[in-house]
């Protein structure tokens, strides 16, 4: 099985423009996203997807792979797609699309997501972390999942969910086992062909969840839960988070 990390890159970000280039204690972002991806035993390979020539050059002064892509890309999917596309004798079975503002992603959190498609059935996958206090569990700007019985996720909301009837928003968290969306994603190839096809949905235009175009459209996405803390950088102030 041949498994590919493409890690997703734009500098005309809304919050942070050139987000991917900022120095980071003396390595830019992107090098340090994409060196820590290449410390999973699970890849066959390890390349940058961007639609900017300022990064495409970084990547590759820094030694890393990169292709060039479309800017009218609305999401990582679609840009991971592009890239497949132009890699036609890859011969790839499993693409992870990798966030490129967690500059510590941890690669346990790869290979976690790469052990689910030792499974056939698996189509897509991605991961979850327990929610411990309520600050987060009420944050729009977390995304909840509730998964099944059989770890296929059931919705994706920015709202906590489950409801909690009759419960005071502050003991929530300690009457129920909340999950946050780690958002990392891994396709099998055929699936990720098919679900690029999907047309805009109505769930997704609401929540501002691509996800919930493939679970309205019938699509399985397998959720593991990780016990693993990422850090994600999505303003200037998000590099306060960073301890080294």
């Amino acid at each position: 099985m041949k498994i590919v990390g493409i890690i997703p890159a734009r500098y005309a970000s809304t919050r942070f423009p050139g987000k991917p280039l900022i120095d980071i204690n003396g390595k830019s972002m992107i090098q340090r996203v994409y060196e820590q991806v290449l410390l999973s035993k699970n890849l066959n390979d390890v390349i940058v997807a961007t639609d900017d020539k300022r990064i495409e050059e970084h990547v590759i002064s820094f030694g890393g792979k990169v292709c060039l892509t479309s800017n009218l890309h609305n999401s990582g999917t679609e840009r991971c797609n592009e890239v497949i596309h132009k890699l036609k004798d890859y011969n790839i079975d499993i693409v992870i699309n990798i966030q490129g503002d967690e500059p510590f992603i941890d690669p346990k959190q790869i290979n976690a997501l790469s052990d689910c498609f030792e499974n056939e059935e698996t189509q897509i996958a991605t991961l979850k972390k327990r929610i411990i206090n309520s600050s987060e569990l009420f944050d729009s700007n977390v995304v909840k999942v509730i998964s099944d019985v059989n770890d296929k996720a059931i919705y994706f909301s920015r709202l906590p969910i489950p409801f909690l009837r009759g419960i005071a928003n502050e003991l929530w968290v300690q009457n129920n086992i909340h999950f946050k969306h780690i958002g990392i994603y891994a396709y099998r190839i055929s699936v990720l062909k098919e679900i690029i096809k999907l047309p805009y949905s109505n769930l997704e235009k609401f929540e501002s969840l691509e996800q919930l175009r493939w679970i309205e459209n019938g699509y399985k996405i397998t959720v593991k839960e990780t016990d693993i803390e990422s850090i994600s950088i999505d303003t200037p102030e998000d590099i306060k988070k960073i301890v080294f």
